[in-house]
C-alpha cells in the first residue's frame, strides 16, 4: 500500500496564457489542439447540439469546443476513470516527484490495482496522472496482459498539478464512457467528431489493437449517422479511398508533429473527412 501524504505546493493554473480555455489535463501524443482552429468553423453553427467523441483521448477538441453537453468515450478505461474523478473534484495527496525510483514504485502499484480490479479508484486516477506526466513522451501503452509498460521519461523538470477544480466545472454537463464506439447511445442530431487511432503500424494504445477492420467498421458507422460528422485520420491511401467511397468530403493538413511508439516526431499528412455539414 502506498503511503499517502498531503502536500500543499503552489497551485498550477490549468488555463492557457492566451485564452480562457482549459488546457488538456494530460500529455497526450497525437492530441488535436493544433486542429481545433480548423474544426471550430465546423462546430460553431451546430454548437447547440451534443458533442460526441468516440475517441476522446486528451480532450483537446472537447475543451476547445466547450460544449454544454457532451458524450465522451474512450476505449482506455484508465483514462476515463481519471476524467470521472476530475468531475468529482480530484485532489492528489500522494507525493509526486520526477524520480526513477518513484516512477518504478508507482507503476508497479498501478499495475497491481489493475490486477486486483481496483482501477476505478481515486488512487488509480492519481497514479495514472503521475505516470502520464512522468513517463516517456507521455505515452500510454499496455502489454497483452493489460499492464502499463511505458518506461521512465527524460524530463528535467515537471510541475505536477494539485488542483483540478476548473475541470470539475467544465465537465459538469459531460458524460464519460469506456466502450466500443458502436455501443454508444447516439442521437440522430448529435455532432460527432472521431479521431481514431491512426492507420499506422503502431496501434497498441490499449491491450486490444485497432485494426483495419475496425477502421472500416468505424467509417461505415459514421457514414450511417444523420447528423454532422467529422473524422480525422492519417491520410494513408486506403483511408482516403475508404472515406471517399462512403461519400465524405475530404480536406488535407500537414500535422505539425506526431509522436510514435519510438518517440518519432515526423510530421504526417492528415485527412479531415466530413458529412452532413
Amino acid at each position: 500500500m502506498l503511503v499517502r501524504e498531503v502536500i500543499s505546493p503552489k497551485i498550477v493554473s490549468p488555463f492557457t496564457s492566451q485564452t480562457d480555455k482549459l488546457r488538456p489535463p494530460l500529455k497526450w501524443p497525437g492530441g488535436k489542439r493544433w486542429l481545433v482552429p480548423h474544426l471550430l468553423p465546423l462546430w460553431r453553427p451546430h454548437s447547440r447540439l451534443r458533442l460526441v467523441e468516440p475517441f476522446s483521448g486528451g480532450l483537446a477538441v472537447s475543451l476547445g469546443f466547450s460544449p454544454t453537453e457532451a458524450l465522451l468515450n474512450d476505449i482506455n478505461p484508465h483514462l476515463i476513470n481519471f476524467y470521472r474523478w476530475l468531475q468529482r473534484g480530484l485532489r492528489p495527496t500522494l507525493p509526486l516527484h520526477n524520480t526513477r525510483t518513484m516512477y518504478a514504485t508507482y507503476r508497479k502499484r498501478f499495475n497491481l490495482l489493475i490486477t486486483e480490479d481496483q482501477c476505478e479508484s481515486q488512487e488509480a486516477a492519481v497514479l495514472f496522472y503521475y505516470l502520464n506526466r512522468t513517463g516517456f513522451n507521455g505515452l500510454c501503452r499496455f502489454n497483452q496482459s493489460g499492464q502499463f509498460n511505458v518506461p521512465f521519461g527524460s524530463h528535467e523538470r515537471i510541475t505536477y498539478a494539485r488542483e483540478f477544480a476548473a475541470y470539475r466545472a467544465a465537465f459538469s454537463g459531460w458524460t464519460f464512457t469506456s466502450q466500443d464506439f458502436e455501443s454508444l447511445p447516439i442521437d440522430a442530431e448529435d455532432f460527432i467528431y472521431a479521431d481514431p487511432p491512426y492507420d499506422v503500424e503502431f496501434t497498441q494504445y490499449s491491450k486490444e489493437a485497432f485494426t483495419w477492420d475496425d477502421q472500416m467498421r468505424l467509417a461505415e458507422w459514421l457514414a450511417d449517422h444523420s447528423g454532422p460528422t467529422v473524422v480525422s485520420n492519417q491520410a494513408t491511401p486506403r483511408v482516403v479511398r475508404l472515406y471517399k467511397s462512403l461519400g465524405f468530403k475530404l480536406r488535407y493538413f500537414q500535422a505539425p508533429r506526431r509522436i510514435s511508439c519510438n518517440g518519432d516526431r515526423t510530421a504526417a499528412r492528415e485527412v479531415l473527412a466530413t458529412r452532413n455539414l
